[in-house]
Formats: structure tokens, sequence, C-alpha cells
């Protein structure tokens, strides 16, 4: 970021203003700790008080480090500031567009970057191969300091990947898949290490069940993650009422962050009440400290300096945003995130999946009669009133469910545009593109449950278990 301030911060949206606030205060930081020369340090404090001058005169109020602007904090209080306004958060969802979430407007709200074609072409470059599908269609769309990362690659640095899944039911639904595959394919590609936690304190917290129902949950859940062919020796998947009482450093981690975000933040980045209950405010710092390298010391031998990517989707950005900027302060690299789009219900993108409706998605427990039916049933359809009127206006891809989901797992980049121009001009019927779906949903399914069949317990025991894997550091 540059010293002076002579750039048009008037562009910036209140939550640009606010990380370019944080960026300043880090700059001014790093300068004193490492005993700059004093005008040096006196112009990056003159930096720093004009920028905060700017939040100030553009929010109405004062800048707080880690308390993003009021308007736009998130709050959980199952209700948009506006009625158009989508609400987004790590517990809801919710929006009145057929077509989804904007995701335009969240990442101006996040203060996150578009994933661009410059970043897709780079990453394609790095990897010598062509990027994911979810890349390529817009699925995987935002990311912080992705190019940071690739720089690191390209230097011959080390970085890690790390995800996770909370897990609030046994059996999980093919939208649970969608971070899971993608994080395979960049452990694939770039060859590097990758931890998944798996939140059952968090599920315990939040929802009525017993811990040792979502430990059990997460025992299951596992299984279905490993089924997606993850690499026994490079990957370490972790139940955080396991590991937290086994790892030092992971604690040691938890205690820091906690130590350096106040009862006002977290109110403020998740919206907790004085009625809360205290494990609720304390658990961002449990999901923050995975970020860290040295919360697996088994892993990267002790090393701290080591840099973490997580793909998520962007309703996790809250708890990310926390760590960002609890990270500098206590010594450790700031985690580069890279934010999926929502998988749609199969009534709606607009309507919300639950486990407790077993319509509102395709569950990898579902025989083929039941994705049948159900798609043929429940999926939303952008097609017309009438035979007639669809063959004559078409259908609409942008709110259509089956296109939808063939978006997510038809990996044919010429097919998937033929099914589109088809529905678009009429010449193919709802029915018809509803059975595509089917014909391309029942057979990744089952393969996933041929898959998890093969994981036993003591498979989920050896990638559950706390040790080196295949990489020297």
């Amino acid at each position: 970021m540059a010293d002076s301030p002579n750039c048009d911060l008037k562009s910036l949206s209140p939550l640009q203003l606010f990380e370019r606030v944080t960026e300043q205060g880090e700059k001014v930081r790093a300068l004193k700790a490492g005993k700059a020369p004093k005008d040096e340090i006196d112009a990056a404090v003159r930096t720093l008080l004009s920028l905060k001058l700017s939040y100030k005169t553009t929010t109405g109020q004062d800048y707080q480090a880690g308390l993003p602007p009021k308007d736009l904090a998130l709050v959980n209080n199952g209700t948009a500031k506006e009625e158009d306004e989508d609400l987004v958060d790590p517990w809801n969802v919710q929006t009145s567009n057929a077509k989804g979430v904007d995701y335009d407007k969240l990442i101006v709200r996040f203060g996150s970057s578009k994933i661009d074609t410059d970043l897709i072409n780079r990453i394609e470059r790095a990897i010598g191969q062509k990027p994911h599908h979810f890349l390529r269609r817009g699925i995987f769309f935002s990311h912080r300091d992705m190019d940071q990362v690739l720089d690191a690659y390209e230097n011959k640095k080390p970085f890690y990947l790390y995800t996770g899944r909370g897990p609030s039911s046994q059996a999980m639904h093919v939208g649970h898949l969608i971070p899971f595959l993608f994080t395979k394919w960049l452990q694939e590609v770039f060859d590097v290490p990758l931890v998944i936690q798996l939140t059952d304190d968090e599920k315990y917290l939040w929802k009525d069940m017993t811990i040792e129902k979502a430990y059990e949950y997460a025992k299951e859940n596992a299984k279905d993650i490993i089924a997606c062919g993850f690499d026994i020796n490079k990957t370490f998947i972790f139940s955080d009422l396991d590991y937290l009482g086994t790892s030092a450093g992971f604690y040691k981690n938890i205690v820091k962050v906690q130590k350096h975000v106040t009862f006002n933040q977290v109110k403020g980045i998740f919206g907790f009440t004085d009625s809360d209950c205290i494990g609720k405010i304390s658990f961002p710092a449990i999901q923050a400290a995975p970020s860290f390298s040295s919360s697996f010391p088994q892993i990267f031998n002790g090393k701290e300096n080591i840099q973490c990517l997580i793909p998520c989707a962007i309703d996790q950005d809250p708890y990310f945003r926390m760590t960002r900027d609890v990270a500098p302060r206590i010594g450790q690299p700031k985690p580069a995130l890279l934010h999926s789009v929502f998988f749609p219900a199969l009534q709606g993108a607009q309507t919300k999946m639950s486990a407790s409706d077993p319509n509102s998605s395709i569950f990898l427990t579902d025989t083929p009669k039941q994705i049948k039916t159900k798609i043929n049933k429940h999926a939303f359809s952008g097609g017309r009133d009438t035979i007639e009127e669809h063959r004559k206006y078409g259908g609409n891809c942008d709110v259509d469910v089956s296109f939808m989901y063939l978006t997510f797992f038809l990996e044919d980049d010429d097919r998937l545009e033929q099914l589109k121009q088809a529905y678009t001009s009429g010449e193919l019927l709802t029915g018809e593109l509803k059975k595509v779906l089917i014909e391309t949903m029942q057979p990744l399914v089952a393969a996933h449950q041929e898959r998890r069949k093969q994981v036993t317990d003591e498979i989920v025991k050896q990638f559950m278990t706390p040790r080196k894997l295949a990489f020297e550091f």
C-alpha cells in the first residue's frame, strides 16, 4: 500500500477503507518493531491518521480494529437490513432473488477481490494445466491474497491447505462436496499438505445435540470426505473435540487469538448477543487456529511462517477476516482464501437447504430412484408454463436449478454450453434437461457410495491420527 493518502479514497467502499486502515496500522507497528528511522515512522503515522479521518468521514464511525463498519457488519438476527439486501453470515444465507445471492455486491461488502481472467490464467501457467471447472465457471469467484500464494509457489516456498466441515448431520448432500472436490484438486496440482477441521464442538454449541452425537457425526462425515479420494500421506483430518486436548501448539494459538479479539469485536462481526453462551463467543478463535502452521508441529516441524490457503464458501469469510486482522499481531502470516458460491436448494437458489428436509437437496445416501424422483418433482424450473410458450420463448438458465446443478457437476464445457443454448432457445424442454441432470447425478452419487464403503473405521482413525505427513519442513 502506498504511504501517501493522496489516492482517491472516495472511490473506496467503507469496508475497503476499513482494510486500508488496518493494513496501514500493521505497517506502523512493523516499522516501530524494526526500529525504522523516526521520519519514516512519522510519515507512516500521518498516513494512518489521514486514513482514519477518511474512514470516520465516510462511515460516521471511529475505526476499531477487527470491527468492520456497523452498517456492513454481519448480524445474526435473521433479517437483512433492507428487503432486497442479501443476508450472508456463517449460519444464515437469505436472498429474495431467484438467481441467488448477488456475488458482485458481496465482494464489495466483504472487501475481497474477484477471481478474474488474469488470475485464472496465472494459475494455469503456475500448474501447467487447465484450471478446474469450478474456477473457469466462477463457482470459486472471490479471493484474498491468492496472488501471494502463487508468488510463494513460483519461488519454491511452501504453503498448505486448510478447509473444514461442520458435522451437523450423519448424511452429507452433494453441495457439501464442492469445497472438498476443489481442495483435492488444489492439493494434487500444487502438491501440498492439507488439514481438514471437523468442528464438532461448534455443532454441539449451536445445535440441540449431545457431545457424543456431534463426535459421531464428525467420524461419519470424515468417511464421506475421505471417499473424495484424499491421499492419506498428505492429509490430516481432525475433530476439535479430539485434537484440542492433544496439541499444545493448537491451544496456544487459540489463546493468542482470544487475547487479541474483544467481546465487542465478535459481537460486531458475528452478531453475538449477551444471551449467547460463552462457548459461541470463544469459538471463532478455534476456527482461526488451523490457519497457522504452528498449530500442527507434527506436520510442519514447528515452523511458524508457512502461509495457509483456505478454500471455503464465502459465508465462512467473517471468521477469516477476523483471523487476518489478528495474524500480524501474534506474529503469524495472514491466511489466503478462495471463496465459492453457495450450492442452491432444489426448490430454488432463494431457498435454504436443510438436512431436516430430505427434498431440499440430493444426499450422498440417496438411491438412483430417489435422485430421479427428487429432480423430477422438486427441481425448480426456468421453463415456461406450456410447451408452446417454451418452444417460442425458451427457458431461463439463470434460475433453473437443473442447469445450476449441471454447472457444478457436468465437467464437459462444450456439452454444458450446448445444453444452455438448446434450453435458452426452447429446443430443449425442462423434462429433457432434468433427464440430463439425473443421468449425471446417479452415477456420481453411486460411485461415491462405492468408495465410501471401502472407508473403514481403521482408515478414519489413520487419517485422524496426528502424525508427520509426506513433506519435509
